[in-house]
């Protein structure tokens, strides 16, 4: 069962997002050669709690920290340490945001410092698979219409969308129903209807589309050691299209 929002929860899901999106632009300013994965972690940890909201991935399932910090060939689930960033790396930011009990979810890729040209295209080619994925986000459309918006758009680049891992509704939990793959046919798949919330994130790899789990437990990495790129924008689907909450 895909849960309905209220206006009200709307609003507070709304309000979240716009915490979360204040946030991550905050935290986008500082990711250059030289920092730690752990400075990123913290830094957001400190921003989020002067918002008076929480974390929402730290303790979640035991993850350890607040913000997922994925280098290069780490697709999703980066935890934090002292790992220190380099010229050239490409950085993938997952953070979330519980406020009062609603929650939002929002991801970007930033190059640090200058980077490869296939890098650069990587990230543009996911940036721009989200918009189009989100376009489809719309009251009458169908799950599997965002999903091949997505796929048909970064397999036309040469690149591949990962299968391991999905986006997600979301709400009054950081994960609700349905699961939004990145890829499948389109119009098919539950009906999307007028308050519905997901969370699209298409996680987009250099390579082959395989992953597999570091000894962590936790960080994904492609099999391949290419370079892996992720966005994620919390979306409210409405009778009049799709509706950033964190922008």
């Amino acid at each position: 069962m895909i849960p309905i929002k209220s206006e009200r929860d709307l609003r507070m899901l709304k309000r979240s997002g716009r915490i979360l999106a204040a946030v991550m632009r905050e935290v986008e300013k500082m990711v250059k050669p030289g920092i730690t994965t752990l400075d990123i972690d913290r830094f957001s940890e400190e921003l989020i709690l002067k918002e008076n909201a929480l974390p929402a991935f730290k303790g979640y399932k035991g993850f350890p920290a607040t913000a997922c910090v994925s280098v290069n060939e780490e697709v999703v689930h980066g935890i934090p340490s002292p790992r220190v960033i380099l010229e050239g790396d490409i950085v993938s930011i997952d953070l979330g945001v519980n406020l009062e009990g609603y929650f939002s979810d929002m991801a970007v890729t930033l190059p640090a410092g200058r980077v490869d040209e296939r890098k650069k295209k990587l990230i543009e080619v996911t940036k721009r698979s989200l918009e189009l994925g989100i376009k489809q986000a719309a009251a009458g459309n169908y799950l599997g219409d965002i999903s091949c918006a997505i796929q048909s758009f970064v397999e036309a680049q040469g690149f591949s969308v990962v299968r391991n891992f999905v986006g997600h509704g979301i709400g009054v939990a950081l994960h609700e129903e349905p699961e939004v793959p990145n890829f499948g046919p389109a119009h098919l798949g539950p009906l999307l209807k007028n308050g519905m919330v997901l969370a699209i994130e298409p996680m987009v790899n250099t390579g082959s589309w395989e992953c597999r789990i570091d000894r962590n437990g936790w960080t994904a990495l492609t099999r391949d050691g290419l370079a892996s790129a992720h966005f994620e924008h919390t979306v409210a689907v409405t009778n009049k299209g799709p509706v950033i909450l964190t922008e």
